[in-house]
């Protein structure tokens, strides 16, 4: 007895400790939402679509009525991009379910209604405010919420356990940065996980971590990275074959994808060592904000070269040394016509991009030294010979200029790449079976309820 109340106190102090940390996080919360909406106002000086649908970002939005609907949260373009394989599946197995998929950011907005339109209920997802949550659940009425990746919030957990709505952490990925920022909020991040119905883990280290959060060892299982499981439309190589037509079929052709502000000097200092050794060598850069494609087309034409923009110029003609992609959802076509690829966000702190797209199609892929966000990825493909690791703008140039002189590498690059892809596909089915499950558990739950509360009428 002794042992038992010991050990109720000690449970007692640990909830109270959590409820105590929910409180104060959440009064942190509504201090520094008005930062919050200053930053959006700023952002939305470079990109106007952060001016609109604000209301949305505090659960008031006009939508049909919903009932048991299916809810998917993708940050951004990326984790979207990864959920799509997921998100066509649940529908072909649910045709008669109601999807939900929120965005943080327009660029994910965007790419969300380009690819699925009026099929599914788009909406930004609400900060992490009681109210705003409250209003989107009462909205949206979710029978299952798939989380890609790392988000965790609160609140929006905590609510959704307690409106017994399952929480699947799909591809769940943490980094030991994360795992050591969360500080003195450890305790309560660690307890929303634990109110997850299942955390989905893309790799071992990533389930490693969760573990150390607090995650429940029992509702924790290492699927595998859903990004293996992306479908490489067939036609691709031909499209990216017929843009080359347009630029000329011979001429050297890399891309770099992804690029970000401090990066990019480097990139086009790579490119000036290319052109020294290709005269008619084509730079494709891809920007990864879109409020900054104008920024990097006037850099590169400030370095003097001779620049086009995919939204003016349509494809680049043989005079043009570079080429800004300023449109969305066409980044696999221009891997597709690219010798050789730098992903971008790996020669700065960012962390890397996903460098499975290039890897998929047969381009060899060229990273930075900063490549955390995909740590198991990039080893893998750096030990099977998949990519080269670059350390500077002057190393990228001098290792490209080496791809591009060597087809027997470039074929040997290609051929690693497409066998990694493809020894570690079957995440997407794995995560399936886990989220039917979950589905139909719910719906078997809420039968059960409502057969109690009809019982309970009857009497």
């Amino acid at each position: 007895p002794v042992c038992l109340d010991t050990l109720g106190a000690l449970l007692f102090r640990a909830m109270a400790k959590i409820w105590l940390l929910r409180v104060l996080y959440t009064v942190l919360m509504y201090l520094v939402t008005p930062v919050i909406l200053y930053r959006l106002a700023f952002r939305g000086l470079r990109n106007h679509d952060y001016f609109w649908r604000w209301r949305e970002r505090f659960g008031w939005f006009k939508s049909p009525a919903i009932k048991n609907s299916i809810w998917i949260h993708a940050v951004s373009v990326g984790e979207f991009n990864a959920a799509m394989p997921l998100i066509e599946a649940l529908m072909a197995r649910f045709p008669e379910r109601p999807f939900v998929v929120t965005s943080i950011t327009p660029t994910g907005s965007e790419r969300v209604q380009k690819a699925l339109g009026a099929r599914v209920l788009h909406v930004y997802l609400p900060y992490d405010l009681p109210g705003s949550v409250r209003r989107f659940l009462n909205k949206t009425q979710p029978q299952l919420a798939v989380v890609m990746e790392t988000e965790i919030w609160p609140n929006l957990y905590l609510s959704c356990c307690a409106r017994g709505i399952p929480i699947l952490i799909a591809n769940a990925r943490l980094s030991e940065r994360s795992l050591r920022g969360y500080g003195p909020a450890r305790p309560l991040v660690g307890h929303c996980v634990r109110s997850a119905a299942w955390v989905a883990a893309q790799s071992r280290v990533d389930a490693e971590r969760f573990l150390a959060l607090g995650a429940d060892p029992a509702r924790l299982e290492l699927v595998g990275n859903i990004k293996f499981d992306m479908k490489v439309p067939e036609d691709l190589p031909v499209l990216g074959g017929q843009l080359r037509l347009g630029w000329g079929s011979e001429r050297p052709v890399w891309i770099a994808a992804s690029t970000h502000e401090a990066e990019e000097g480097a990139i086009l200092e790579a490119h000036a060592i290319v052109l020294r050794r290709f005269p008619d060598a084509l730079l494709l850069i891809a920007p990864r904000h879109p409020e900054r494609f104008r920024q990097a087309y006037s850099l590169c034409k400030s370095v003097g070269f001779r620049t086009g923009l995919r939204s003016e110029h349509g494809t680049p003609d043989v005079t043009m040394q570079c080429f800004v992609v300023d449109t969305m959802g066409e980044l696999l076509r221009f891997f597709a016509a690219s010798d050789a690829a730098f992903v971008g966000g790996s020669l700065v702190r960012i962390g890397g991009h996903n460098m499975l797209e290039p890897a998929s199609l047969g381009c060899p892929v060229l990273i930075g030294p900063y490549t955390h966000n995909f740590l198991e990825i990039s080893e893998r493909l750096l030990a099977d010979g998949a990519a080269l690791r670059v350390n500077s703008g002057t190393h990228l140039g001098q290792e490209m200029v080496r791809v591009l002189s060597k087809p027997e590498l470039r074929a040997k690059m290609a051929e690693a790449g497409l066998s990694v892809v493809a020894s570690e596909r079957g995440a997407l089915e794995r995560l399936l079976t886990r989220a039917v499950a979950l589905i139909e558990s719910a719906q078997a739950q809420r039968l059960r309820q409502a057969e109690r509360a009809s019982a309970k009428l009857s009497q």
